[in-house]
């Protein structure tokens, strides 16, 4: 046993993927597959996402359905149906908090993949575009995700988070028993490095112009996403502009919390409820992490500082002493 742990290393590898990066770190043991192998195997699940859920690309399954208008079905892969679903549901649950159909507002203004620079919009524009907007437009039928409205789906808010669990779950499944996984910012580890230390992960602090780590936690078969309103804004007037926006206003958030990180065994929903708490802010977004045993983190702005705060089940899975 003793020389079989010796024998064991850190294998890494990465490159681009959804307009951004992506690294996998892994212990290479007997059981775990080559680099190439797993490199192969990882880039197949990216690329395959990226034709799915890809707005920057013409040809992908999402804009040729965004393409598409009222009254529309198309078929699409059980992934999307399956994320449309997650979507919907978080929609329910948080009043619309969370909406994967705001698109056309994001482009409106200038945060899409078609906005032509961030500005003000008028109220009219505003109004006219959020009429197309909700997920009361979608319905599934079989195999057929179907519209009553001209509604375009972003799957930017998730995706990531759904690609990072399902390499997760293919690493698992080639042998490997102990990674660390990240796609664009989430990221998931699994066991141990091989001298028995955790895989050990930054809570990036708001900064706009540096990197800074506002906590570092280890984990275990847990996912870690986080957002946050320092890094995508404009300012007009000398207002700052979040691109994180409240689907029920149509509008960027206008509160004081700077970032969300939710830690979850599952990165997709950690993803997905990092934005839901982001648009539902400190005391909203604190209550409904209370409510559903939620693991989030919450840095808010006070002045020209910040304050933050853990919600009791984040408390409860890292101690005080990890920071």
């Amino acid at each position: 046993m003793l020389l079989a742990g010796c024998s064991e290393r850190v294998e890494e590898f990465g490159g681009p993927t959804m307009g951004s990066t992506y690294s996998v770190k892994y212990v290479r043991s007997a059981s775990a597959p080559s680099v190439e192998q797993a490199r192969g195997e990882v880039e197949a699940i990216l690329g395959e996402v990226d034709r799915q859920m890809s707005t920057y690309r013409a040809d992908s399954d999402v804009e040729r359905f965004n393409a598409l208008p009222a009254g529309s079905c198309m078929a699409l892969p059980a992934p999307m149906l399956e994320l449309v679903g997650f979507a919907s549901a978080l929609s329910r649950d948080s009043d619309g908090a969370f909406d994967m159909t705001l698109e056309p507002l994001l482009n409106l203004w200038g945060f899409g993949p078609k906005g032509r620079g961030g500005h003000v919009p008028s109220a009219e524009a505003v109004a006219r575009v959020r009429a197309d907007v909700g997920h009361q437009h979608l319905s599934i039928r079989g195999q057929e995700l179907c519209k009553d409205a001209a509604v375009q789906l972003d799957f930017n808010s998730i995706a990531a988070g759904y690609a990072v669990d399902r390499v997760s779950a293919r690493l698992t499944g080639l042998g490997a028993t102990s990674f660390l996984v990240e796609i664009t910012g989430e990221l998931k580890a699994v066991g141990r490095k091989p001298d028995g230390s955790p895989w050990r992960v930054a809570i990036e602090a708001p900064q706009d112009d540096r990197q800074v780590a506002q906590k570092i936690i280890s984990l275990d078969g847990l996912a870690v996403s986080t957002s946050g309103d320092y890094r995508n804004y404009f300012e007009e007037n000398g207002k700052r502009y979040s691109h994180t926006l409240n689907p029920r206003t149509g509008a960027p958030i206008t509160h004081n919390l700077a970032s969300v990180t939710v830690v979850d065994e599952s990165a997709l929903q950690a993803d997905g409820l990092s934005t839901l708490l982001m648009v539902l802010g400190p005391e909203a977004g604190g209550a409904y992490a209370e409510a559903r045993g939620i693991a989030a983190f919450f840095v808010v702005r006070k002045g020209e500082g910040f304050v933050s705060r853990g919600s009791s089940r984040f408390e409860q899975l890292f101690a005080a002493k990890e920071d």
